[in-house]
């Protein structure tokens, strides 16, 4: 299919061929036949992709201070390296759409193959030939008969900037009878004209372009104004001197004027309501003095931004939450049926997809002429090719032929730069769930040809291993796919996030021959951990360990942190810290006590203290910690044990002592945690036909002891692993998990240690971009 998409690195917008977006669990595919080009966001987009580097920088700070930071924990090196990876991701573009659907995925009511709907959401209802938008996000376009319709598709597609100005008319709670005041009359700001005026109220306007005024006026608006004294004394007059009862803002513009404007034109205690991307900074003297109240609109309304309403489905009842997002993209379009709102009008150019980037060169000023409604219009003979090849010739024949399940921020910037300079690689197919992830990632590094169908994949005979990192949530079922088509498979931690699946892994791989599973615990094979094991070769006596991570807060509506999504910070990240202290203590863990902060439950795993117990009598704590500061190291381990101690401070310093003589081994420009020896390690296993690098009984006993961690917070007492007891009950197929009802309908006093923290939860929407599991 073709989609518009923008280099952030350049700003250039371009059409490209990407595969067709499979509608996962939750899900609606739409076949595109309009989508509305929103001037104002899409062009600030625009605005800061068009920058330089030190422009964007001093646009930006905070992300300059991010850098800044990861410089000084990591390296200059690995900072600019992880900089300009996510810059040179492609952006999706657009996020008013309409359509017809095609197909739709488990657990979608009130939508099925062939309703028209209007479709919202930036990075859903984006400018493509087919779009893949959550169900909350999707609302049916009335009509009265089967073949005549009263909302056009092009009317459709203002659905999402209409129910942005019918959230900011609500949020001012205008009633009939009150003056209600516009600034800007652009496309929102006339939407909110017509809106109000549909509520009963007195509109009066204010643009500094007279052609947009003009059309406000026609579309209802009482009188209008082209600068701020015109307006004061336009507002002043028709109310006598009292002020607008509310004022909305739909300008764009960094300015504090419109802000200042409507402090000038507000009656006593009325209230401002930002819509627009505006200056904030109140003037307090007037906002005081009349007591104004200040909102700013967030975006369409209740829903917006929450996970829970628009990845998961979970409405918010009406009784509670009457104007959802949802409900005010109906509301909008059931104006727009009943004729009291105009859409029509406002359109002022059509591009086709394949010319889709005139329509940027016109909002973004390289093409002059006035504008407002831009629409991007689309055939009806797409092509829904869920593959698309990307090389005229498959990959030349290799001992390693990578398929690659996943292609997020740590796929490309880690995990495939790694693979390819791999001598002996070759990459064949890349399946993601977003056409553009995958038609991205094939070109950069080289694949053969990319996919959002994973089953296309896995069922390729010329690929032999299977590499995974996508969400967590998918692993256990994706490993599981691939070993049973006699793939080797490299799983990015964590390889599962339940004990049953855990099993079902043990099981499969029991019943496998020559089975090759690698999780990415890359720690183990950091160069300075290398050395670390050699210093301590000669060491009989069992090891002291502690290892302080510093991990940073992570905030609770992130993926991670969601338990069907990301299982938690125990299983999703402090697994890298169980498999790293047990490789170095060289024992199988038996006990793990484990304890957290008080926080009131929300985050009970982001500030947690683990002891393990080992079998050749070591001790190891792991202290993880999100409420430190971001300027100290993140890792930090120190080892103590016959005399020595050894300290490795984030991969940069490692300190050897002993006899009181020690030695300092740095790394000044970049860290090196061990992703290209891991891979070179696992491919060459597998050219020689030889084991993993990582015996499956230690991926197991790491899998074991998170699970018993997180089984240790919620009871407060120890929790006993009999890593040889589990895996023989798992090869005999006599565990009592697989009779058993869903731990998700058993009390949390009757789950085993790691089904507490998730159920397994389908959709396939991955966002990794904000965390950095390396």
């Amino acid at each position: 299919m073709k989609q518009l998409v923008q280099s952030m690195r350049t700003g250039e917008t371009r059409v490209r061929e990407v595969p067709l977006n499979m509608p996962g669990r939750g899900m609606v595919l739409v076949r595109t036949a309009v989508s509305l080009v929103s001037a104002g966001t899409e062009r600030m987009a625009l605005d800061f992709a068009s920058k330089n580097l030190l422009q964007k920088a001093r646009s930006r700070p905070d992300l300059l201070r991010q850098v800044i930071g990861k410089a000084r924990a990591e390296g200059i090196a690995t900072a600019i390296g992880s900089a300009f990876s996510r810059l040179d991701r492609p952006v999706s573009l657009g996020y008013s759409t309409a359509g017809t659907v095609v197909a739709v995925g488990e657990d979608v009511s009130g939508v099925r193959p062939g309703d028209r709907v209007a479709c919202a959401g930036a990075g859903y209802a984006v400018h493509a030939e087919f779009v893949c938008v959550p169900r909350n996000l999707v609302a049916v376009i009335p009509s009265r008969g089967e073949v005549s319709f009263d909302v056009s598709f092009e009317d459709a597609a203002f659905a999402t900037v209409g129910a942005i100005a019918m959230h900011g008319v609500r949020l001012a709670g205008m009633v009939v009878g009150e003056t209600v005041a516009i600034i800007g009359l652009g496309l929102i700001g006339n939407l909110a004209v017509q809106l109000a005026k549909a509520s009963g109220c007195r509109v009066l306007g204010m643009d500094p372009d007279a052609a947009r005024a003009g059309l406000a006026r026609r579309l209802g608006c009482d009188a209008t104004a082209s600068n701020a004294e015109e307006f004061a004394a336009l507002v002043e007059q028709a109310t006598n001197g009292l002020g607008a009862d509310c004022v909305v803002i739909t300008a764009a513009t960094s300015s504090n004027a419109p802000v200042e404007l409507a402090a000038r034109v507000a009656r006593g205690r009325a209230r401002v309501v930002a819509v627009g991307a505006v200056g904030t900074e109140l003037p307090r003297k007037p906002f005081y003095d009349k007591e104004l109240e200040f909102v700013i609109a967030k975006s369409y309304g209740p829903g917006r931004y929450d996970p829970s309403y628009e990845e998961k489905g979970n409405d918010y009842p009406p009784q509670y939450v009457r104007w959802t997002e949802n409900r005010n993209l109906e509301s909008f379009l059931s104006l727009v049926a009943e004729k009291k709102v105009q859409v029509q009008p406002l359109v002022t150019h059509r591009f086709p997809i394949d010319d889709a980037v005139d329509a940027y060169d016109l909002i973004s000023g390289k093409t002059a002429g006035p504008f407002l409604g831009v629409l991007i219009t689309y055939a009806g003979d797409a092509k829904n090719d869920v593959l698309i090849r990307l090389q005229a010739s498959p990959a030349a024949a290799s001992p390693v032929a990578v398929g690659m399940l996943g292609a997020g921020n740590f796929a490309t910037s880690v995990l495939l730069p790694a693979i390819s300079a791999t001598p002996g690689t070759s990459l064949v197919g890349i399946c993601a769930a977003t056409g553009l992830s995958a038609e991205h990632a094939g070109k950069k590094f080289g694949f053969s040809y990319c996919t959002t169908d994973e089953r296309r994949l896995v069922e390729d005979a010329s690929i032999n291993t299977v590499v995974i990192s996508t969400r967590h949530d998918l692993h256990a079922r994706q490993v599981l796919a691939a070993m049973a088509a006699g793939k080797n498979v490299f799983c990015e931690k964590p390889l599962c996030l339940h004990i049953s699946e855990l099993e079902e892994i043990a099981r499969a791989f029991q019943h496998r021959e020559h089975a090759r599973l690698m999780v990415g615990y890359n720690r183990r094979f950091a160069p300075m951990v290398g050395r670390l094991r050699e210093f301590l070769s000669d060491v009989r006596d069992p090891l002291m360990l502690h290892y302080r991570i510093n991990a940073g807060y992570i905030p609770a509506s992130h993926w991670v942190q969601d338990a069907d999504a990301g299982g938690g910070r125990i299983l999703g990240e402090v697994c890298h810290f169980v498999d790293l202290v047990s490789f170095v203590s060289g024992s199988v863990p038996r006990r793990v006590h484990a304890r957290s902060l008080p926080d009131g439950g929300r985050y009970v795993q982001d500030n947690v203290a683990a002891t393990i117990e080992y079998e050749n009598g070591g001790l190891a704590t792991i202290n993880y910690a999100a409420c430190g500061d971001k300027s100290v190291s993140k890792e930090r381990l120190e080892v103590f044990g016959g005399g020595a101690t050894c300290i490795l401070d984030d991969y940069r310093q490692l300190t050897l002592a002993r006899g009181n003589r020690s030695e300092v081994v740095k790394s000044r420009l970049r860290q090196d945690k061990g992703h290209r020896s891991e891979w070179a390690a696992f491919a060459n296993a597998i050219a020689r036909g030889e084991a993993p690098p990582i015996a499956f009984e230690e991926i197991v006993a790491t899998s074991l002891t998170t699970f018993a961690i997180v089984e240790s917070l919620r009871t407060g007492e120890p929790v006993e692993i009999h890593l040889r007891e589990f895996l023989n009950a798992a090869w005999s197929g006599s565990t009592r998990h697989s009779s058993e009802q869903p731990s998700s309908e058993r009390p949390s006093s009757e789950r085993s240690p790691g089904e507490l923290s998730s159920e397994k939860h389908s959709s396939e929407k991955h966002r990794a971009e904000e965390f950095d599991p390396a």
